[in-house]
């Protein structure tokens, strides 16, 4: 562990630990109870999830005396305890969700488009399961809007909003992609931020190890309101305006680059559970 913190050396310690504390929010020192498992018992119970190997893939430079209290899942209340966490809301004292990158390969997705924003349809597409109040009421707003090819995924309910799944490469087309959040975040936001199109969202209410929590809106993406009345005048706004268009995507992409330096989002990760460790007693700060 020590030599993998060394390489702090050659990066910006200042922004390093910016993030570190920001996904660490423990000031003082916390008690341990029950719900707190040491290494080996995590690797016995919860040896074939996703959770588990992502996890462990930076536990396992510390002590298997160490315990921790793993929430996994879509998590998007705030524990009674420090826990390590996928996602928590932005908002109230959170400072018992402490955040690691987890279950990356359905959240960490990063693409380069080769297809020009000017070049894209001057429409909105959007597939998703469809199980939340939210989402059914933006699909029953926007079902046949001439201005989207929106639908449902799943096929269990409400089948007159079931469409076809559409790969990446088609979302691709579109100037605009709805990123609503479902259980917890939005999952294809990375992606989209990623891309020559503009995310379309409301301001999120859950956070990831992607921070969602700092993105700015109509900086970083195109905000509508929470009960979705303004979506036609958003995107009509951004189809004759292509310059602030392209604004945002340049900021997007801007925002979307500090997570793609491997060491450095190792090295945080190692530090965001060595702080967890020092402020739940088991290791000297």
């Amino acid at each position: 562990m020590p030599k993998k913190i060394s390489c702090l050396n050659n990066m910006d310690a200042n922004y390093v630990y910016q993030r570190v504390n920001y996904y660490n929010r423990l000031n003082a020192i916390k008690s341990m109870d029950a719900s707190f498992i040491d290494m080996r018992s995590f690797k016995r119970n919860f040896r074939k999830n996703v959770y588990f190997f992502d996890a462990f893939e930076y536990l396992r430079y510390f002590s298997k005396n160490m315990k921790f209290a793993p929430l996994f899942g879509d998590i998007t209340h705030i524990p009674d305890i420090p826990c390590i966490t996928k996602s928590r809301p932005i908002k109230g004292n959170i400072e018992n969700s402490v955040l690691l990158k987890l279950e990356k390969v359905r959240h960490f997705l990063f693409l380069k488009d080769n297809n020009s924003f000017e070049n894209k349809y001057n429409r909105m597409i959007g597939r998703s399961k469809a199980h939340q109040e939210h989402r059914i009421r933006f699909l029953t707003m926007y079902i046949n809007h001439p201005l989207c090819n929106i639908g449902q995924v799943n096929r269990d309910k409400n089948p007159q909003f079931i469409r076809p799944r559409m790969t990446i490469e088609e979302h691709l087309k579109y100037k605009f992609i709805l990123c609503l959040e479902g259980n917890d975040v939005a999952s294809n936001l990375k992606w989209v931020m990623s891309s020559n199109s503009l995310a379309v969202m409301p301001q999120p209410k859950y956070e990831t190890w992607f921070m969602e929590g700092t993105l700015i809106p109509d900086h970083h993406y195109v905000l509508i309101k929470d009960d979705f009345s303004d979506l036609e005048e958003r995107l009509n706004f951004f189809i004759d305006h292509t310059d602030e268009a392209l604004q945002i995507i340049e900021n997007a992409h801007r925002y979307i680059a500090q997570f793609t330096n491997s060491k450095q989002e190792d090295l945080i990760s190692l530090l965001v559970l060595k702080k967890y460790f020092e402020k739940t007693n088991q290791i000297s700060e």
